[in-house]
């Protein structure tokens, strides 16, 4: 029998054995239970609001044998609870399929589909319109040479979806078993133990570049085949035209990601059932790393042991949000357009997190009536701040930037200097935001800065920058599934991930794919 013995609060320092230690005694004073068997660290976390006293807050996991029946019943007011993980199999329920299943996008959500599909034999194929990972750094480095953009092969686009350009999270507001599977499967093939049990885990661009290779590797031993370079163009009747060539499907899976806006424009000419959705548009912020160190931990900053500090802000009034999102400590903000002559922002960060510089999305909700509530004007609405940052900052592909000082007074006038932007090495443009972004944007994300300020010293400086536009943070709409994760006008497709509007992570978009691989697998096709 598993238990975990929750909430084991010690300072920050401690040692793995000092919280095992902790552990012991409060199984041994249940007198229900003996330790049989291994004992390791199941959650931990750094709990920073009070800096005079950082704690460390553990969970352990212990293999026991009970000493009395119904031993159970004590254990809650030790705070211990029994633990069972749920396991994942995929098992093809019925007859093989006569055509292999089509995955369409190679991005979290289809490279679990695609790999569960392949543990159980089925040999997916699966077809991303971007190249593999080491193509995608060539294309991504290129651009940053040349400022000639590849629209297939870029930060959006390509093996492993837009997360392979990213800070790797691997935090999700989830409640699904399966993402303790998805965190052994990334371990499997190559992440860090450590985000097993960490609370905010997270992988780094760098880590999760090769990690991607090795699942890619792992579906082509199974059977599968990969093609990149390969984009949908339509589908009908069970075969799947694209780019090279037609191929039959037993199911189609549009793991398509949400930049996919070509594809979206013919599933609507198609008459596939989608609704716009909200989403949210704004700034990257970037401030020294060493000054959110601070303000977060305060004299225990300079302690190797908590690593660069995160943040995670937030602020609702009148029915709208404002908050801060994809935090990238010690990264940096990266071009991540998909399209010619557009500026688009993220942010990037290896796994050391060694940058001289923190950055995030300070977004601010966008509903319905913001657009005229349909899937057209909401890809429109992202579309249209895109252009604007592009030819406002000179249509080179320099991103605009403004101080927020000058920001909150609308004018172009300084020059960051003490915190030097990051993206594309400095390549950018000094313009006022508040003519790319609407005056509800630009209000909101005013009024966020002075709340975020409050709860972290030097968050709204006068002199740290803002770089636009971030506008990718979700899809805009979500394309309608029935309860068995396939398309209501087409039993046979199956959307999902952050693309069809059912996730907004990593970690989510890969457990969907793993529900869309089970639904599959349980058809009796």
């Amino acid at each position: 029998m598993k238990i975990l013995v929750e909430q084991i609060i010690t300072p920050y320092t401690s040692t793995d054995d000092e919280v095992f230690d902790i552990a012991r005694a409060r199984i041994k004073k249940t007198r229900a239970l003996s330790i049989s068997g291994k004992m390791y660290i199941y959650k931990s976390s750094v709990d920073a609001r009070h800096k005079e006293n950082i704690k460390l807050v553990s969970t352990v996991c212990a293999e026991v044998e009970p000493l009395k029946q119904r031993a159970n019943l004590y254990l809650s007011k030790f705070g211990i609870k029994t633990f069972c993980e749920e396991s994942v199999e995929f098992n093809l329920v019925g007859e093989m399929p006569k055509q292999p299943p089509i995955v369409v996008g190679f991005g979290p959500c289809g490279m679990f589909c695609a790999l569960g599909l392949a543990r159980a034999g089925l040999k997916p194929i699966v077809i991303e319109r971007g190249g593999d990972v080491d193509s995608r750094v060539l294309a991504v480095e290129k651009f940053y040479a040349t400022k000639v953009l590849s629209v297939d092969t870029n930060i959006q686009f390509g093996a492993g979806g837009a997360g392979t350009f990213s800070d790797g999270k691997l935090t999700t507001g989830i409640n699904d078993p399966k993402c303790s599977y998805v965190l052994k499967t990334l371990c499997e093939f190559g992440a860090p133990s450590d985000i097993l049990y960490k609370a905010k885990p997270h992988i780094g661009t760098d880590l999760l570049r090769g990690i991607i290779k090795n699942i890619a590797i792992e579906i082509e031993r199974l059977g599968g085949k990969i093609y990149y370079n390969t984009k949908l163009i339509s589908f009908e009747n069970g075969v799947a035209l694209t780019t090279n060539g037609a191929f039959a499907y037993s199911s189609l899976i549009l793991a398509i990601g949400h930049s996919a806006r070509d594809t979206y424009s013919y599933l609507l000419s198609k008459g596939v059932a989608i609704e716009p959705k909200p989403f949210s548009v704004g700034v990257r912020v970037e401030h020294l790393q060493e000054d959110i160190n601070l303000a977060l931990y305060g004299e225990s900053a300079l302690n190797p042991r908590l690593g660069a500090a995160s943040y995670n802000v937030s602020h609702r009034e009148n029915g709208r949000g404002v908050y801060s999102f994809c935090m990238c400590p010690g990264g940096e903000v990266v071009a991540a357009q998909s399209e010619e002559n557009s500026i688009v922002v993220n942010g990037m960060s290896c796994y050391a997190r060694d940058g001289k510089n923190a950055n995030s999305a300070i977004a601010v909700q966008i509903n319905r009536e913001d657009y005229g509530s349909t899937p057209i004007k909401a890809i429109d609405f992202q579309r249209d701040l895109e252009k604007k940052a592009f030819l406002v900052a000179g249509s080179t592909y320099r991103a605009p930037i403004q101080t927020l000082g000058d920001f909150y007074e609308e004018k172009a006038i300084n020059e960051p200097k003490r915190i030097e932007p990051t993206y594309m090495g400095g390549y950018t443009e000094i313009c006022d935001l508040n003519k790319v972004l609407p005056k509800v944007v630009c209000d909101y994300l005013k009024l966020g800065f002075e709340k975020f300020g409050r709860k972290i010293k030097g968050f709204n400086a006068k002199d740290v920058p803002l770089t636009g536009v971030e506008t990718r943070t979700s899809a805009p709409i979500r394309i309608l599934r029935t309860e068995n994760y396939n398309m209501l006008t087409d039993e046979n497709v199956y959307p999902g991930g952050e693309g069809a509007g059912y996730a907004g992570g990593i970690m989510s978009a890969s457990v969907d794919g793993i529900n869309i691989a089970l639904a599959i697998l349980k058809r009796n096709i």
